[in-house]
C-alpha cells in the first residue's frame, strides 16, 4: 500500500506521514504545472517528510524534462522515483541514470498511453506505474478501461519471465481495490480513500485487508464505513 500524501492538509503533512507510519511507502506526487496542470511538491518537502520520519518516500515525477530534476529527488531522500515515458524522449537513458544514483525505478505512463511505450525499457527498471485515472487531480474516480492495461502487462511481464511490480494510482478505493489486485496490480496508490477518511490508519487497513482478500481469492469482506 503506497497511501499518497496529495490527498493530506497541506499545513499538516508531517502528522500525515505519521498516521501511516505502517505504510509499505508514502507516495509523493511532484507535479510542475505544465506535464500536468497543477503544482505541488518539491525537494524539499520530500526531504521534510523523509526527516519526519515518513515510510519509504515513493517520488511520482509528473514533469517535464524529469531528467533534469532526479539528482534533487534523490538527494532529497526518494527511495523509489517514477518518471512518465510521454515526458522524456530518452526514457532508456534516464532510467539507466537513476539505476546509477541507486534507488529502485518505475516508469509510469497515461491512461492513453498504450503498453508498446514502455515495453523495450521493462529491463531498466523494477516497477511500472500504470495511471488509472489522468494525472493532475487527486478525488478522480478510476478508469475501468485501465485495468485491461494492468492485465495485459502483467501476461506480457510473465511471458518475458520478469518479476516487476505494478503501481496502480488514481481512483483506488474500497469499491475498486479488489479489480486492480485481480487485474494483477501488486502496489495500490490510494489518496483520497485514506486521507480523506476520518481515521487515515483505519482507511489503509481496511484497504489493506480488501487488497489480502482479493489476493487470496476470498470474497470481499465487510467493513464499516467511516
Amino acid at each position: 500500500m503506497a497511501p499518497s500524501i496529495l490527498a493530506a492538509d497541506p499545513a499538516r503533512l508531517g502528522e500525515a506521514a505519521s498516521a501511516v507510519s505502517d505504510a509499505d511507502w508514502l507516495h509523493v506526487d511532484v507535479m510542475d504545472g505544465h506535464f500536468v496542470p497543477n503544482l505541488t511538491f518539491g525537494p524539499n518537502v520530500v526531504e521534510a517528510l523523509r526527516r519526519a520520519g515518513a515510510p519509504p518516500l515513493d517520488v511520482h515525477l509528473m514533469i517535464t524534462e524529469p531528467e533534469r530534476s532526479v539528482e534533487q529527488y534523490v538527494r532529497a531522500g526518494a527511495r523509489r522515483i517514477a518518471v512518465h515515458v510521454e515526458a522524456t524522449p530518452h526514457i532508456h537513458r534516464l532510467l539507466q541514470s537513476l539505476g546509477q544514483l541507486g534507488v529502485e525505478r518505475a516508469v509510469a505512463l497515461n491512461p492513453g498511453t498504450p503498453l508498446e511505450a514502455v515495453e523495450w525499457v521493462m529491463e531498466e527498471c523494477e516497477a511500472i506505474l500504470v495511471m488509472t485515472v489522468n494525472p493532475g487531480w487527486g478525488g478522480q474516480k478510476l478508469i475501468p478501461a485501465t485495468l485491461r492495461k494492468v492485465a495485459q502487462l502483467r501476461a506480457l511481464l510473465e511471458e518475458r519471465g520478469l518479476d516487476r511490480r505494478i503501481v496502480v494510482d488514481g481512483g483506488i478505493d474500497l469499491q475498486t481495490v479488489a479489480q486492480a489486485v485481480r487485474a494483477g496490480a501488486d502496489t495500490l496508490v490510494a489518496g483520497s480513500a485514506v486521507f480523506g477518511a476520518p481515521d487515515p490508519a483505519e482507511a489503509l487497513a481496511q484497504l489493506r485487508a480488501a487488497a489480502e482478500a482479493a489476493l487470496d481469492g476470498e470474497a470481499k469482506p465487510k467493513f464499516n464505513q467511516t
